[in-house]
């Protein structure tokens, strides 16, 4: 898996992903918040039964990849083979970092078209919890994925940052997504781009961290 000699690392699949349901987080997406806001029992139990709904129409699939940096001034960072990620806050989060850990998630179609469905149908509360759930599982899979791979790092003696940027947010812009898309081939775990770079199905996410060197290395 290292890719520290100047070339990037292989693709890491991940076909499922087996991850505790972020229950406290969906809440806190849809606005409540345990001690600040009343929810009478009956409502939370007919959210608890959407969420175990959305449990049953997702399909968490992952991938990532090792990718050694280049080089990097204010405004960019180069990625093995000349890509770039134009982004100054981006740069300054990696500046001791020699790679980089690309990752993706998403949560799969189905669960889209349920929320859009229940949507439509007039069942807005159900579509906005599905949608909830859809979200902050796709983002539990991300931690997942970090902490899973931090595991392999740490045997050699390195370990990923404890933040990631994702295109669309701060000062990295979608435009960037297509790189990313291309060196992680989202294809493979069955997300495409449309050409406005934006991810189909809709709860998929791509993130990018550094991978700090271990006492040997040099950054």
């Amino acid at each position: 898996m290292d890719a520290s000699q100047g070339r990037p690392g292989p693709l890491i699949l991940f076909d499922s992903i087996p991850l505790r349901t972020p229950v406290r987080e969906i809440y806190r997406r849809l606005g409540w918040r345990s001690g600040r806001t009343e929810l009478p029992e009956e409502r939370r139990r007919e959210v608890d039964r959407v969420i175990r709904e959305a449990e049953s129409l997702i399909r968490l699939r992952g991938v990532a990849r090792r990718i050694p940096v280049e080089g990097r001034d204010a405004g960019r960072t180069v990625l093995s083979g000349g890509r770039e990620l134009a982004s100054g806050k981006l740069s300054r989060l990696l500046e001791r970092c020699p790679e980089v850990l690309l990752m993706a998630a998403t949560a799969g179609s189905e669960i889209v078209a349920a929320a859009s469905r229940e949507t439509a149908s007039g069942s807005a509360t159900r579509g906005v919890v599905l949608d909830a759930a859809a979200s902050e599982i796709t983002d539990a899979a991300l931690d997942w994925i970090a902490a899973y791979l931090n595991g392999t790092l740490l045997r050699e003696g390195k370990r990923l940052l404890e933040r990631r940027y994702s295109p669309g947010y701060g000062d990295l812009a979608l435009e960037s997504q297509r790189t990313l898309f291309e060196l992680l081939d989202l294809s493979r775990i069955g997300v495409s781009l449309t050409d406005h770079n934006l991810l189909v199905p809709e709860k998929s996410v791509i993130s990018v961290t550094g991978i700090l060197p271990g006492a040997g290395d040099r950054p």
